[in-house]
């Protein structure tokens, strides 16, 4: 396979890379469906400093951080967030719960099929399997296309959380064959659910690679960020999402740059939410509460040295925020290299460790 990434003028000025992605390397099935363990995805390593590109496996990490390094993972566990709903015209939708607002309110998405649901009303209810009903309040987001996200209410009998464990599942794309459970959507180490989508960055690690991590004396802190849905349009940023850094985690992070370690970030969200509490001289604060944050090319990113991510789609917004750590021609260059190797996208597929 020959790849070609599309430097177009538009793309580049929008700090988004245009590029063909081949249905085939859409990953359908979970890496375990595969006949591999999660740590065994590829990995492409690819450091700013020489514009090295170098292939290996997730389980080569260990190996591959020093000892002094710093590994930062986001704990948000992944909710069933996918219920399936009536309109009052005997409309079928999936709903797709997105974030928990203040006073009870939830922000979500109506789809039908592969597609979102754009000509919804304010006002309008949906009655929800095992006797749950939203109502529609507020756009929260638009497009000349009509409404993508809503405000709405959402009533269930119980506790959410047990309420989706019951009705819910996950949120699952056209891409993706099959049901999986909500196991195969977890990170081993989520400890609080509240994300609308697996923070997938982290899905490759186990227990075993957290033990050689540590073994090597390599640190490993968490930081809390629950992400909404990530169907957004192309160009569209991301939306606030709570976090949390603790005052142990910015005081880890700050020694480890103190002491000439990297900080590496697993995952776009750690990076959101370190970027938020991060000063002009580099120090991390401990904070909570809601982030605006968009990391793009134009600010510096001061918080860490090196971010482990999967690969996004054409013109993601994520991919300014990859511009922004590994500079442009490291990440032409590296998605070039995963086009023409093969690599797999999204939640199941492979990943991509970027160092500075």
């Amino acid at each position: 396979m020959s790849a070609t990434i599309e430097a177009d003028p538009a793309a580049r000025a929008r700090d988004l890379l245009s590029f063909e992605l081949p249905p085939e390397l859409e990953a359908s099935v979970p890496p375990e469906a595969r006949g591999i363990t999660r740590d065994a995805v590829r990995m492409l390593v690819a450091t700013r400093c020489d514009g090295r590109l170098v292939h290996t496996y997730f389980s080569e990490l260990p190996r591959i951080l020093d000892e002094g390094d710093l590994v930062v993972v986001n704990t948000s566990g992944t909710l069933a967030a996918a219920v399936n709903g009536t309109t009052r015209h005997g409309r079928s939708v999936e709903v797709h719960l997105s974030t928990r607002l203040p006073a009870g309110l939830w922000t979500l998405e109506l789809r039908q099929g592969r597609d979102p649901l754009l000509d919804a009303r304010a006002g309008e209810v949906v009655e929800l399997d095992g006797d749950g009903r939203i109502e529609l309040l507020t756009p929260y987001s638009s497009n000349d296309d009509g409404v993508r996200l809503w405000v709405a209410t959402l009533d269930v009998p119980g506790p959410v959380a047990s309420y989706l464990a019951v009705h819910g599942r996950p949120i699952q794309y056209g891409y993706v064959k099959g049901s999986w459970p909500i196991t195969m959507y977890q990170n081993v180490y989520s400890t609080e659910p509240g994300s609308a989508e697996m923070p997938s960055a982290g899905r490759p690690f186990t227990p075993e690679i957290l033990t050689r991590l540590v073994a090597k004396g390599i640190g490993v802190v968490p930081v809390l960020l629950h992400t909404g849905v990530a169907s957004l349009e192309a160009s569209e940023p991301p939306y606030p999402e709570p976090f949390r850094v603790s005052g142990a985690t910015a005081h880890r992070i700050n020694d480890t740059h103190r002491n000439g370690g990297k900080v590496i970030a697993i995952g776009t969200t750690v990076v959101r939410a370190l970027e938020t509490v991060v000063d002009e001289r580099g120090r991390l604060h401990a904070g909570s509460g809601w982030t605006e944050t968009v990391v793009t090319p134009d600010r510096c990113v001061r918080s860490v040295d090196g971010l482990l991510t999967g690969w996004h789609e054409p013109e993601a917004s994520h991919l300014a925020m990859l511009q922004a750590i590994a500079g442009r021609d490291l990440l032409e260059s590296s998605y070039a290299a995963a086009l023409d190797s093969g690599y797999l996208w999204h939640e199941f597929g492979d990943v991509n460790l970027v160092l500075r």
